[in-house]
């Protein structure tokens, strides 16, 4: 630590399943991390890179700690120190990392520069989201939130409504919400409600503002972990409310873009008739009892493997460029985020239709089905 003092922080890396290609998965930073958690995501790793048909498999890590409460430098210790741990299970052709939740292209940066230490050498294909010009992808800091919003694009024409007729509560305000608030609104949408959580309170809080929030005006007056700041919003004309109020909003959309486990059997009673479509823009976002809820109520539900996969679709593309060293446009990135998660969403609501499935189970079917196929063929099975 910087005063001199020790401290052991405990880190993971769980690989899932790498038939379909190398492993493939962020890093978090969170005080509450856990093995468990980890797993999990690994496998929802799995069958995200699946349903899009990328050539990569499922993996995730994390180190139990709070950013907030550390230096940069004592950031960057802890990134070195994570990879001196895993630099022989991690590489191009083994298992590429990439950003998560409270890390960042610096946080990637840092571990590549170790890894390429420890190997003497170059290999920028080993860890994506880097910064651009040292290795990242133009495009790659819009395109999850981005590709959200594409898929809610394809879900209103489905349904045959106009997007410039719905609004949208949004749960969080970091990086996938903030992108996938600019693209939806570009689009013609208007979102009355975002939420975020304030580390000095322990809590989430809602700003809310009937008419249509202002992206540019909340980003101007948030810090990089995605707080708003309070006293500004209200200044500006926001109304605050509990963070848990963002699921009870008269909206066509909710856009659960946190942490897991936000829509439980608790709360999704209260979610208006008025919501036609949720689209998770977070890793598990909903519960299994909720989920129930949620299919009863007949909502549209895009699932959070392809729902947020622009992330991982864009990683994938940043390991191609990296490894051909020859980089793309962004025009030509966001292009071909468009067309691969809509080929994604469309093959998912094809199955669902055909077989008559909710289309979470749709999702899900035809992702382990791709994954099994590939083990069978390699004689795994």
């Amino acid at each position: 630590m910087d005063d001199g003092k020790v401290k052991i922080f405990k880190g993971f890396r769980v690989q899932h399943n790498d038939a379909l290609g190398p492993a493939k998965g962020g890093i978090r930073f969170h005080p509450q991390e856990t093995i468990d958690t980890v797993k999990a995501l690994a496998m929802w790793m799995t069958w995200k890179c699946a349903i899009v048909n990328i050539p990569l498999g499922g993996a995730k890590g994390g180190i139990i700690c709070d950013p907030h409460n550390l230096s940069l430098r004592e950031q960057e210790r802890l990134c070195r120190g994570w990879v001196r741990q895993m630099a022989r299970n991690i590489g191009p052709l083994l298992d590429i990392p990439a950003p998560d939740v409270m890390t960042t292209g610096q946080h990637m940066l840092w571990m590549l520069d170790e890894y390429e230490i420890i190997y003497g050498g170059r290999f920028p294909g080993a860890i994506t989201g880097k910064p651009v010009g040292l290795g990242g992808s133009i495009g790659r800091i819009e395109a999850t939130g981005y590709g959200l919003i594409f898929t809610v694009r394809e879900a209103l024409r489905e349904l045959e409504i106009r997007i410039e007729n719905t609004t949208v509560s949004v749960q969080g305000f970091g990086n996938v919400a903030q992108y996938a608030i600019e693209m939806y609104t570009r689009l013609g949408g208007k979102v009355i409600l975002v939420s975020c959580w304030n580390q000095e309170s322990g809590e989430s809080r809602a700003f809310r503002k009937t008419e249509g929030i202002n992206l540019s005006e909340l980003r101007a007056i948030t810090d990089n972990f995605g707080e708003i700041n309070r006293e500004k919003a209200v200044k500006l004309g926001y109304e605050e409310l509990p963070g848990e109020k963002w699921i009870e909003q008269d909206v066509d959309i909710l856009i659960p873009a946190a942490l897991e486990n936000s829509i439980t059997s608790t709360n999704a009673d209260f979610i208006s008739n008025k919501v036609k479509i949720i689209a998770e823009g977070a890793n598990g976002p909903t519960s299994i009892e909720a989920d129930k809820i949620i299919e009863e109520k007949g909502i549209y539900l895009i699932p959070d493997f392809l729902a947020n996969s622009g992330g991982v679709i864009s990683s994938y593309f940043e390991q191609v460029q990296s490894n051909s060293n020859y980089y793309w446009s962004k025009e030509e990135v966001l292009s071909k985020l468009d067309v691969k998660i809509t080929d994604a969403f469309i093959s998912v609501s094809d199955l669902s239709k055909k077989q008559k499935l909710y289309i979470r189970d749709a999702a899900y079917i035809l992702a382990v089905d791709r994954v099994a196929k590939a083990c069978s063929v390699r004689g795994w099975t």
